[in-house]
């Protein structure tokens, strides 16, 4: 008789198991939330904003925002660099291999510092690296401070917010 109770409590608890397992690897593998942490993409993201990590995208393009680890801090920066480029600020303008890259989603009145990947001792980005910055581009400790950012240490893309509800929805480049 203790065989059978416990048989059917097993069964009355598989449901709740499988759905415990199956949040647990979409969350591993899938999409998981992530909180911003400051105000170093502002204005594009703002402090505490609750953005879906897609972790399963690893094709990474020029000004995607991608989440990574730092020395055991979570940031989340815009890809601004791909590997084997050049990169250089002049005069608060982007230029890539020598051409000038328009950061539309920068307001105008956004400063940046002039710096060229050779003050890393770089002559270009390296294979599997990306050079990444904040959008607040005086108030973020992004490539320019820390190195171009290996593609193993990058854990996805995001795109979508979910918290507060009024940013609830997609957000573009």
């Amino acid at each position: 008789m203790d065989k059978d109770k416990a048989i059917k409590t097993i069964k009355s608890l598989l449901p709740y198991i499988i759905i415990i397992v199956v949040v647990v690897l979409i969350r591993t593998f899938i999409i998981t939330p992530v909180q911003v942490d400051g105000s170093s993409m502002y204005p594009t993201l703002e402090d505490r904003e609750i953005l879906l990590l897609k972790k399963y995208d690893k094709s990474y393009d020029r000004f995607d925002i991608v989440v990574f680890d730092y020395q055991g801090t979570r940031l989340i920066k815009r890809i601004v660099g791909l590997p084997g480029e050049t990169i250089e600020y002049k005069n608060n303008k982007l230029y890539i291999n020598g051409k000038y890259i328009k950061e539309d989603f920068l307001p105008d009145y956004q400063e940046t510092t002039d710096f060229s990947l050779t003050e890393f001792g770089l002559s270009k980005i390296p294979k599997g690296y990306y050079f990444v910055m904040g959008d607040n581009r005086t108030n973020s400790k992004d490539s320019r401070i820390i190195g171009p950012v290996s593609e193993d240490d990058i854990d996805g893309i995001t795109n979508y917010a979910i918290f507060p509800f009024d940013k609830f929805g997609k957000f573009n480049k």
